[in-house]
């Protein structure tokens, strides 16, 4: 029989600090932010009879999804099997050893969906292997941002009336299910997406991207592009030093797609006074210590580390053009056929 409360028992790291970081500016402080979405999964899941007690999770992940789908598969007896790559570092690939958790990297990328649409044809070798097996499918699964509806509901109590929803985009969930949710009550709320360079997601070529939890080689169907009222394109190297910014300016050790967040809410924020603005900050800077927060690292491996950082964003022509520097484009609320036309990216 199904155990909830087993399976609750994370539940009170579900919900962010809201910290105040100046004038009508919010940074919501997860713990782990996947642990949201990854528990709604599973408890739909169990209901509709897709996963039963001792099963097997099958998922394709690099990041923080996969360590919140193995907390919980060891609270709740459940077997996982994670397909990942490059990006899964070595500090996140020890702790899933230590829980239990079966890896699977995938060593080459797909030519033209990069290392996503790779792991997830590998992912599909697994799933007809195990037969019974439950595959969350985070990028397609509608229950990923329908669970983003308690954290708008979180920003309300909070902050009361929300203008403003700034956060990075990956899979989706996030950002689409809590503008879908905070929008039922403040239909003029602005949201502002955050990608990365060489990121298919919002029309640029696909490319080498050099951090993780923002972008893709491939388009998640849970991104729902006509959320977005405008989009922001970071490098590596101002992603990690927004980060290393909010972490000195603040006190806040957050992981780099916070600091991609705050770097774009706080220009945001400071261009319109008044206006009460959140930032999703999605998970905190331990995992990154020997990386992003390692400044020895940071210069080995990232491009233009040392280049002075632009103040504010250029804003570009057309989503598809070169991008070396920050760079925002006026979205509006538009799909991406209609932003984009004929230029659709693969996937």
């Amino acid at each position: 029989m199904f155990d909830r409360v087993r399976l609750r028992n994370l539940e009170e790291f579900e919900d962010p600090r809201m910290v105040p970081l100046g004038g009508h500016l919010f940074g919501a402080c997860f713990f782990l932010m996947k642990l949201l979405p990854a528990r709604f999964m599973l408890e739909r899941a169990v209901e509709r009879g897709q996963l039963g007690p001792g099963g097997i999770i099958c998922e394709s992940s690099s990041g923080t999804f996969a360590l919140a789908l193995a907390m919980l598969s060891v609270q709740n007896d459940y077997r996982l099997l994670i397909v990942g790559d490059w990006a899964l570092d070595r500090n996140l690939r020890r702790r899933l050893f230590q829980l239990g958790v079966e890896l699977d990297i995938v060593e080459t990328a797909h030519p033209t969906g990069g290392f996503q649409l790779a792991r997830l044809e590998r992912l599909q070798d697994h799933l007809r292997n195990k037969p019974g097996s439950y595959w969350p499918a985070q990028y397609s699964n509608h229950d990923n941002p329908t669970a983003y509806s308690k954290i708008a509901a979180r920003f309300i109590d909070v902050v009361g009336p929300v203008d403003c929803l700034v956060g990075s985009v990956g899979s989706g969930g996030s950002m689409c299910g809590t503008a879908r949710y905070l929008r039922l009550l403040f239909p003029e709320l602005k949201v502002v997406g955050i990608d990365t360079h060489n990121s298919v997601l919002f029309g640029q070529p696909n490319a080498l991207r050099h951090v993780s939890g923002l972008g893709g080689g491939i388009i998640p169907a849970n991104v729902d592009h006509t959320q977005f009222d405008e989009i922001h394109w970071l490098s590596a190297a101002e992603i990690i030093s927004a980060a290393h910014d909010l972490h000195k300016k603040h006190g806040l050790f957050m992981g780099p797609t916070s600091g991609a967040a705050f770097r774009v809410a706080r220009w945001w924020s400071d261009n319109h006074p008044g206006k009460r603005v959140v930032a999703i900050f999605p998970d905190e800077g331990h995992r990154y210590a020997d990386t992003v927060f390692d400044v020895a690292w940071v210069a080995a491996n990232i491009p233009n580390w040392t280049r002075t950082r632009s103040e504010e964003p250029i804003t570009v022509p057309s989503p598809g053009v070169k991008m070396t520097d920050w760079a925002r484009y006026p979205w509006g609320r538009r799909g991406l056929s209609e932003v984009l036309g004929d230029g659709l990216p693969p996937g």
